[in-house]
């Protein structure tokens, strides 16, 4: 795989951010569809299969980066913004609901990161996009978020999108962190990642925290989200009146329960 793409980039806002591109002529960048906020005239919108870095795969390339995509829940298809004109030009994209757009330099963190499987939002074109199975039994049957996450592989800028807050931790060798499964954003493949148990039966069903955690052993950086997208639904519906369940239903906390919220 080739280098990426050099773009320049601001992000802009508090609750709802969103972030702009500035293009070179012939640089491009690529981002999940729909994911566009405005663009310069100048640049073109093409829609490819797959993650579109490098398309060097001709169709079967193009079937595996999507089936990747399939697998993570995201469309099969993305979008690539690439510049035609002279001198500079801009398309900014912008997030999916409130939270925070964290900016990293693949460069310079190790070549990879591991993410969310729903966070990514546009990088650099030439950024691979594919899929990280967490390997242990725990994380395979009750990672909740955390087991079929996203892996960015490359060197050039990568944007990601992570609700609410986003804490940055360093974890040093053999350092260790519990952490919920929802608020687990990103980490460093140098971090060791497995799910355990929250406690005893009456803290799993009575402590409203779920019934398992993610267990971060270090070395390397995690990242975390204080307002995962899957507790801000479930309180919507917990909310929305139509099923009769207020917060104080019985069966209502049984149900985030069982949602592991």
């Amino acid at each position: 795989m080739g280098a990426a793409d050099e773009v320049d980039y601001e992000i802009f806002g508090e609750e709802m951010q969103y972030v702009e591109v500035e293009l070179d002529p012939g640089e491009s960048a690529v981002a999940e569809a729909g994911s566009m906020m405005y663009k310069d005239a100048s640049i073109d919108m093409t829609t490819v299969f797959g993650d579109g870095s490098a398309q060097t795969g001709g169709f079967m390339g193009g079937l595996l980066g999507a089936g990747k995509r399939l697998l993570t829940g995201e469309s099969l298809f993305t979008t690539v913004f690439t510049h035609q004109g002279q001198g500079k030009a801009r398309v900014a994209f912008g997030g999916p609901f409130p939270g925070t757009i964290l900016a990293l330099d693949l460069a310079k963190n190790g070549g990879k990161l591991i993410c969310q499987k729903d966070s990514f939002l546009a990088a650099a074109k030439g950024v691979q996009i594919g899929i990280d199975f967490r390997r242990k039994i725990g994380a395979g049957l009750f990672g909740g978020e955390g087991f079929i996450m996203q892996s960015l592989t490359g060197d050039g800028m990568v944007f990601v999108h992570f609700g609410g807050a986003i804490k940055e931790r360093v974890l040093a060798p053999g350092e260790e962190l519990h952490v919920d499964t929802g608020c687990l954003a990103a980490l460093e493949p140098t971090v060791d990642y497995d799910v355990t148990l929250a406690g005893s039966v009456k803290t799993m069903v009575f402590g409203g925290e779920g019934m398992f955690f993610a267990r971060l052993r270090g070395p390397g950086k995690v990242w975390l989200q204080s307002l995962p997208f899957s507790r801000l639904a479930g309180r919507v519906l917990a909310n929305a009146g139509s099923s009769g369940q207020g917060e104080s239903s019985v069966l209502g906390g049984v149900g985030d329960l069982l949602r592991g919220d």
